[in-house]
């Protein structure tokens, strides 16, 4: 009975199964990507994932673990080399199935078992990711400082507006005050011409009477 054995023995022995795991991971983390079937990807996929996060941390100690897993100097120097750079800023997932259909032969579902940061198509029309915001739990209106700022910003551009009108004016009453005073000197200085001029034209018409008398 298997009872408490959840993990998939892929129908072989135990060293069989630990020679192809390593076989693949190494092909995987030479080429980049492998095809294989659905279940002996999952199951790489749970044996190569563990050894990516231990090719963060570049140590002696690190490397001899992988060997005992790959055993192949190749990948060993590929996986903290190239690898470890290209996944530095990953916190896991490195790793990605694509499943491509069933198999002629034997009917398996088949599939491609690739590193996520090597598809360039997928990283391309990857959206940007948005910039996380947090949302207050005291509703839409916000905080009662963000509130106060916004009451402080209105307070102030009223007041620089009431500011301005006066001023505005200011300035156009004494334009209408120069014009009116300029009217009202016009409107003065012309009755008293006028009463100049007559009196004059009256003293010519008086002395002309007496030369003839």
């Amino acid at each position: 009975m298997r009872h408490g054995k959840k993990f998939n023995h892929l129908s072989r022995t135990a060293s069989h199964r630990s020679a192809m795991l390593s076989n693949m991971a190494s092909s995987l983390i030479l080429h980049k990507r492998i095809t294989t079937t659905v279940a002996k990807a999952k199951a790489l996929r749970k044996y190569v994932e563990p050894l990516i996060t231990r090719a963060k941390d570049d140590t002696t100690h690190s490397r001899r673990v992988a060997f005992s897993y790959l055993q192949n100097k190749e990948s060993v120097t590929t996986l903290f080399g190239e690898v470890a750079e290209k996944v530095a800023s990953r916190p896991g997932g490195y790793t990605r199935i694509l499943k491509t259909g069933a198999r002629l032969g034997d009917n398996a579902e088949m599939c491609i078992m690739e590193l996520v940061d090597y598809n360039e198509l997928m990283l391309k029309d990857a959206a940007p990711e948005k910039a996380k915001t947090r949302r207050s739990r005291r509703g839409k209106g916000g905080s009662d400082s963000a509130k106060a700022e916004t009451k402080a910003a209105e307070v102030v551009s009223e007041a620089e507006v009431v500011e301005e009108t006066p001023a505005a004016e200011v300035a156009e009453e004494a334009v209408v005050e120069e014009t009116v005073e300029e009217v009202k000197a016009d409107a003065v200085d012309t009755p008293e011409e006028e009463s100049k001029e007559d009196s004059s034209e009256d003293a010519a018409d008086d002395s002309k009477k007496e030369g003839k008398e």
